[in-house]
C-alpha cells in the first residue's frame, strides 16, 4: 500500500496556515460576505484560505489538480486536491464557532478517485482530525499528540444517536418519511451540520449520520476520516467513497439499517 505520510503532514501545513486565516477575520466587524448564484453565503475568508492553499499546492506538489468550493478545478492527473476551506460558512458569518476547513487528497485507481489523505481542522473549536489510507484516524492539535478514533460499538438502531443537518433536502428526495421514521426509532438526534457529525461518528460519539444533497469537497475529507476509524462512508445508494452527491456514515454495524430507513419509499 503507498505512504501518503508526507501528504498528509502537508495537508496539516496548509490546514495551519488556512485556520491563522480564518481566525484573523472570525467575527470581524467588517468581514465581507456575498451570495453565490447558488443563493449560499461566501466570505472574505473563505477566498483567503482557498487562495492560501492553493499557492502553497501550487509549490508543494505542482503536478497535482486541485478542486475546491470557491474557484473550481485546475489541472489534470492521477492526484487531485479537494479543498472547502470553509465548511458551515453560515455559521463563520454569524460567529457560531462550528466549522471547519476541509482538505483531501484524492487518487485514481481502477475504482475512480478515491481519498486516501484527509484533514478536518476546526480552530474555533480547538479541534482537528486527520487520516491517511491504512494508517488510521487520529484527533488531536499536531501529529505528536493525537488519539487514534474509533467508532462505535453500537448494534441496534433503538440504541444510536443519529446527527443530520437540517429538514431541508429529504423531502425533495422523496425520503423524508424514511428520515422522520429513523428520528423517531433511534435513541438521540441532534442536528450537529456540517462536518462534525462525520467526526463524531469517527470518534464514536455518534452512530449514524446523513445527508441528502452535498459536494464532493464537502465529503472526501469526512470520507477517508470515517472510513479509517472503523466506519462507512457511502452515499444513500450505497456507493462507497464520497463521489454520490450524499452521503450516510455509521459504524459499520447500522449502516444497513440506516441506509434501508433512507431508501424507504411510500
Amino acid at each position: 500500500m503507498p505512504d501518503y505520510h508526507d501528504d498528509l503532514r502537508l495537508a496539516h501545513v496548509l490546514a495551519d496556515a488556512a485556520d491563522a486565516a480564518t481566525m484573523e477575520r472570525f467575527k470581524a466587524l467588517d468581514l465581507k460576505v456575498e451570495t453565490k448564484p447558488d443563493m449560499t453565503p461566501v466570505s472574505e475568508a473563505d477566498k483567503a484560505a482557498e487562495e492560501l492553499i492553493r499557492s502553497a499546492l501550487q509549490r508543494a506538489r505542482p503536478r497535482d489538480a486541485v478542486l475546491g468550493e470557491e474557484y473550481g478545478s485546475e489541472g489534470t492527473g492521477p492526484r487531485r486536491w479537494i479543498i472547502d476551506p470553509i465548511d458551515g460558512t453560515k455559521n463563520y458569518v454569524r460567529g457560531v464557532p462550528v466549522w471547519a476547513t476541509l482538505i483531501s487528497l484524492m487518487v485514481q485507481s481502477e475504482s475512480g478517485y478515491q481519498p486516501v489523505v484527509g484533514v478536518v481542522s476546526a480552530p474555533a473549536l480547538g479541534r482537528r482530525w486527520w487520516a491517511a489510507q491504512g494508517a488510521g484516524a487520529y484527533s488531536g492539535r499536531s501529529l505528536s499528540s493525537a488519539t487514534r478514533l474509533h467508532v462505535s460499538q453500537v448494534s441496534r438502531i433503538e440504541d444510536a444517536s443519529f446527527a443530520y443537518s437540517s429538514l431541508s433536502g429529504w423531502e425533495e428526495q422523496g425520503r423524508l418519511d424514511g428520515f422522520l421514521d429513523l428520528t423517531r426509532d433511534c435513541w438521540r438526534t441532534r442536528g450537529y451540520g456540517d462536518f462534525w457529525p462525520y467526526m463524531m461518528v469517527a470518534e464514536g460519539s455518534v452512530d449514524i449520520c446523513a445527508e441528502p444533497e452535498l459536494s464532493l469537497w464537502d465529503m472526501a475529507a469526512n470520507a477517508i476520516i470515517v472510513q479509517e476509524a472503523g466506519g462507512e462512508f457511502t452515499s444513500l445508494d450505497g456507493a462507497r467513497g464520497p463521489g454520490g452527491g450524499n452521503a450516510a456514515a455509521s459504524n459499520g454495524l447500522l449502516h444497513n439499517d440506516l441506509l434501508g430507513y433512507l431508501n424507504q419509499r411510500y
